[in-house]
């Protein structure tokens, strides 16, 4: 038996975790690991016949030789990268290219197959957890950290510089650097919060600004307004305005004022006569600050065709109306302004547009009393000193109890020292309430809060394998699913040693996946993979789609999202995201595509009928939208998209100066088929876009915008395509056919993505044993998502760590 294999014995808890999510295949995994090595394939005839023709030491092609392989490799550990690598383009049936002579398919399931099992068996007696780096919180997990440890409902991930992103998240340790400029954003933003979370703040009046969303000018006429409620946070019946999340650093008076449009030409400046504000009460704490006007049964949008000189656009005739606009503050109207439906000005003013809300601003706060009790105040406050001689026992029992939340872990006097002094300097100088504020500062810039900090036992080998703490498996199991720091309930099990039990483990999983919190899959984990953060740098030409605004990006975005929200709530089947029958709308999306009887602003769970072609995925316009250029689909880009993020099967980059698509010839406009078939002439791109295009071209029905159409260029749109192994297929309906056709290859593929954020690093070769069976566990539950997060969190990479090489 190898040495490892006692490593195997040692973990046995943790094994019969996966037996809850994969079964029987665990199970009997752990038999394999706890036996004698496998005998190993014998690969050497399938890679004479079929491969080594061009991986060899001469020919080297794409650097590859397979001279030096050897049927016993995988067996002693020899290769496995290359083995890997073997596994997954012949079972992609990448390779051999197809131009070369194919292995009967019998021969290649058979050679898939038993290359699997050895690699799976030989990784399950030598867990390989890969290499370990430090990692910083991201600003979004900082963010989140903050919010929970303090009770602090404000978002301060917008005052720290954007993160680096790799293998397409931007919670991967190696490219989360910190600089001195970085670590000065952190200390300023450490102030800021400190004082809002005692109480502390400045009480001089400022002001903060909200510019609610909306479109530019609309044919150099003015912003355009809309006769629909713009927020859920403001009351039924209302139009217009808008509503966003306020923190009062004091119970005070504060003015919350409307900046409205004037329907003149330039309306980026503002001017006084459109300002209306009204002075409210606020309690201290977070609070939401909208202002609307009320709907109007029929209001006069029309858009004059000449515009600019006083000659020829019309003036109003008749004097401006009187509107009601309320103000609102936690969903309650507080008060009404008066407001005139239009403003004469020396630029002219024209009735195009409802009179609309451009800006909310919140002053304040104005005579302010005394820092009442916020969430923030109770949570820090553990103790309240009576007298000064209390004072300083008392700080130490606020440090211990924030160190221990903030540190993800029970403190030591040596954590507790450094706070304290900071405390006793602040203290010495001023009071106790802002000695406590300067320790909450200094918490928040710790490294042990910062970053996720894990520890080796004593006198670890390098490159030896062991368990992570339960402590340090809380705070893997938190970041991932709430990209933010463990609560109360699993700390505790964590202290207990009771959270790496696998029943409790899977309990919290399931509990932790229900919570709120976990939104943060949707924000963080969906809004990378699926390119949802790239909508709002899209821009598309409103010349050729005019229906574009900002009402049906918002849409585009908040359907991916409560799609993606409702599958991992409910426990949806993986399978979803390609061939759902149902998806998520309101009014203007809708409409936008071209689905009756759905009405209004909110969105509802709407069946779909297979004659709109929208389940799934790839009919969903947010993703149709970031795969396309301004003014024109690509066939390419939506291809790639297909290959990356579902089939984790991406083509090799371009080659250099890849000449630009031609889209005209002989003066007539080319479709987009006729542009790619000029350019795979080029044999250097044709064996990239042999498996890109066929998937792009089955998408050209629908436009830049995620709009259905029948034409392109003048011409009748041709989604037909061809797949490299000659399959044929048309349309987004035979596509998604096609990608139902190789589920298990999509799962694999969504497998690795989730993995690679819940490590924080990208997946390697070692990591694709852990990845077949978490994919086979949950086939045998119907490819639900929650049995992928079950498999990932009960896997040897996430639940073991590797000591670092010295």
């Amino acid at each position: 038996m190898f040495p490892e294999t006692a490593v195997v014995h040692t973990l046995h808890p943790r094994l019969s975790i996966g037996a809850l999510t994969a079964g029987a295949l665990l199970a009997a995994l752990s038999v394999a690991a706890r036996s004698q090595e496998p005998a190993p394939i014998r690969a050497s005839a399938m890679l004479d016949q079929h491969c080594a023709s061009c991986h060899n030491d001469i020919d080297r092609v794409a650097k590859l030789s397979f001279d030096d392989l050897h049927d016993s490799d995988v067996a002693n550990g020899a290769n496995l990268d290359l083995w890997e690598k073997i596994l997954r383009r012949t079972s992609l049936s990448e390779m051999p290219p197809r131009s070369k002579p194919q292995p009967d398919p019998a021969q290649r399931a058979a050679f898939v197959t038993a290359l699997g099992h050895e690699l799976d068996a030989y990784a399950t007696v030598h867990p390989d957890p890969g290499n370990a780096t430090l990692r910083r919180l991201n600003r979004a997990e900082y963010a989140n950290a903050v919010r929970d440890l303090l009770a602090l409902d404000v978002d301060v991930s917008r005052d720290l510089p954007q993160d680096n992103s790799g293998y397409g998240f931007d919670n991967v340790a190696d490219v989360l650097s910190v600089s001195p400029t970085l670590m000065d954003r952190y200390v300023a933003v450490a102030g800021k919060v400190g004082r809002l979370a005692t109480g502390l703040a400045s009480t001089r009046p400022f002001v903060t600004s909200y510019e609610v969303l909306k479109d530019g000018s609309v044919r150099n006429s003015g912003r355009p307004a809309y006769n629909e409620r713009a927020s859920n946070a403001l009351p039924l019946g209302s139009r217009g305005g808008g509503a966003f999340s306020y923190y009062a650093r004091y119970s005070a008076t504060y003015e919350i004022a409307g900046w409205l449009n004037a329907n003149t030409n330039n309306e980026t400046d503002r001017q006084p006569e459109d300002r209306f504000a009204l002075r409210v009460s606020l309690g201290a704490g977070p609070h939401t600050i909208g202002m609307a006007f009320h709907r109007q049964l029929a209001p006069d949008e029309s858009v004059q065709t000449l515009r600019n000189t006083l000659d020829v656009v019309p003036l109003p005739v008749d004097p401006p109306r009187t509107l009601a606009l309320d103000v609102v503050v936690d969903g309650a109207k507080v008060g009404q302004l008066s407001v005139p439906s239009y403003r004469m000005s020396s630029r002219f003013s024209q009735t195009n547009f409802p009179r609309d809300v451009l800006q909310i601003d919140v002053t304040g706060p104005f005579d302010a009393r005394p820092a009442g009790e916020t969430p923030s105040r109770a949570g820090i406050s553990t103790c309240r000193p009576s007298r000064t001689s209390a004072e300083a026992a008392c700080a130490r029992k606020i440090a211990a109890s924030l160190a221990h939340r903030a540190y993800r872990r029970p403190v030591s006097e040596a954590d507790l020292a450094p706070l304290l002094r900071v405390y006793a300097r602040e203290r010495a100088g001023s009071d106790f309430e802002h000695g406590i504020e300067a320790m909450v500062e200094a918490i928040l810039v710790s490294p042990h809060f910062l970053f996720l900090i894990e520890h080796d036992p004593a006198r670890s080998a390098p490159g030896s394998v062991h368990p992570v703490s339960d402590l340090e498996l809380a705070s893997r199991l938190s970041f991932f699913l709430w990209s933010s720091i463990p609560d109360e309930p699993l700390l505790k099990l964590a202290e207990k040693g009771k959270l790496s039990r696998p029943a409790i483990l899977q309990a919290q999983v399931a509990r932790m996946v229900a919570d709120p919190r976990a939104d943060a899959l949707t924000s963080n984990f969906a809004g990378q993979w699926l390119y949802l953060r790239n909508l709002d740098q899209q821009r598309p030409d409103i010349a050729v789609y005019p229906q574009f605004d900002a009402r049906l990006r918002s849409a585009m975005a908040q359907e991916t999202e409560l799609f993606f929200g409702h599958m991992l709530r409910s426990n949806r089947s993986l399978l979803d995201f390609l061939n759902a029958d149902y998806t998520f709308l309101n009014q203007r999306l809708a409409e936008h595509y071209g689905i009756g009887g759905v009405t209004g602003t909110a969105f509802r769970q709407v069946s779909l009928d297979p004659a709109w072609h929208r389940g799934g995925l790839l009919g969903q316009a947010s993703i149709l939208t970031v795969t396309s250029y301004g003014n024109h689909t690509s066939v390419v880009k939506r291809g790639k998209w297909i290959l990356d993020n579902l089939l984790a099967s991406p083509p090799p980059p371009p080659p250099p100066d890849v000449p630009a698509l031609v889209d005209h010839k002989d003066g007539r406009q080319l479709t987009a088929r006729e542009q790619l078939e000029m350019h795979r002439s080029n044999p250097a791109c044709a064996s990239c876009h042999v498996r890109m295009d066929p998937l792009g071209f089955a998408l050209e029905n629908y436009d830049a915008v995620g709009g259905w159409r029948q034409q392109d260029a003048g011409q009748v749109i041709d989604a037909a395509a061809v797949l490299p192994d000659g399959r044929k297929f048309s349309g987004p309906d035979g596509l998604r056919q096609v990608l139902m056709a190789r589920k298990e290859e999509f799962a694999g593929a969504f497998t690795e993505r989730l993995m690679t954020y819940a490590l924080g690093r990208g997946v390697n070769p070692r990591d694709m044993p852990a990845v077949r069976t978490i994919t086979r566990s949950a086939a045998a539950d119907g490819y639900r998502i929650q049995s992928v997060i079950q498999g990932i969190v009960a896997s040897d990479p996430f639940r073991l760590r590797k000591v670092p090489a010295k």
